[in-house]
C-alpha cells in the first residue's frame, strides 16, 4: 500500500503542479477535475486508493490559503510566493496530509514530503521540506505556534520570469 501511496502523491503533486503553473499564465480554461482526471486515468490500474488523490488534491486546493498562512511563520525569510514552486506545492500538501488525513502517521507524511524533494526539487528542497515540515509537525503536537522560527535550509530558488 505504501508504494501505491507513493505513486498516488506524485499524481497529485503533478495535477497540483499543474494547476499553479496554467493559472500563473493564466489559463482561464483550466479545470481541475479534468487534469485530475487525465492523471488518475494514467496510472489507473496502479493506483488502489484513488480517492486518496482525489481527497489530497481537493483539499490542498480548498485549503490553500489557510496552508500558505500555517507555512508561512514557519519559514520568515522565505514568502511563499518566492519559494520554488515545486517545494511550495510539496509543503502544501503535506502540511494538508499531515493536519487533515489521519490515517497518515505524521513521520510517514514528512519522509514522503522529503522522498517528493529529492525526486522532483532542487538541491536543497528536501532540507528545507523537511526542517518546515517538522516544525509544523512540532507545533501540532504542542499544540502552540512556533514563537521563533527554526533555522531551515534554503529552498530551490524560484526561476524568475523571462
Amino acid at each position: 500500500m505504501s508504494a501505491n501511496r507513493h505513486l498516488g502523491r506524485i499524481v497529485a503533486l503533478q495535477t497540483l503542479y499543474e494547476q499553479d503553473f496554467r493559472l500563473e499564465c493564466g489559463d482561464k480554461d483550466f479545470s481541475l477535475s479534468q487534469v485530475l482526471k487525465r492523471n488518475i486515468d494514467r496510472y489507473g490500474q496502479t493506483i488502489e486508493d484513488q480517492e486518496f488523490v482525489r481527497r489530497l488534491v481537493a483539499g490542498v486546493n480548498k485549503k490553500q490559503k489557510s496552508l500558505d498562512k500555517l507555512l508561512q511563520p514557519l519559514a520568515p525569510e522565505w514568502p511563499i510566493d518566492q519559494i520554488a514552486r515545486m517545494d511550495r506545492i510539496v509543503l502544501r500538501m503535506s502540511a494538508y496530509e499531515l493536519l487533515h488525513e489521519t490515517k497518515t502517521p505524521p513521520k510517514v507524511a514528512i519522509n514522503e514530503a522529503v522522498e517528493l524533494a529529492k525526486s522532483f526539487g532542487g538541491e536543497n528542497s528536501s532540507k528545507f521540506i523537511n526542517g518546515v515540515l517538522g516544525s509544523l509537525l512540532r507545533q501540532q503536537e504542542t499544540g502552540t505556534a512556533a514563537k521563533k522560527p527554526t533555522k531551515t535550509a534554503k529552498p530551490a530558488k524560484k526561476k524568475a520570469k523571462k
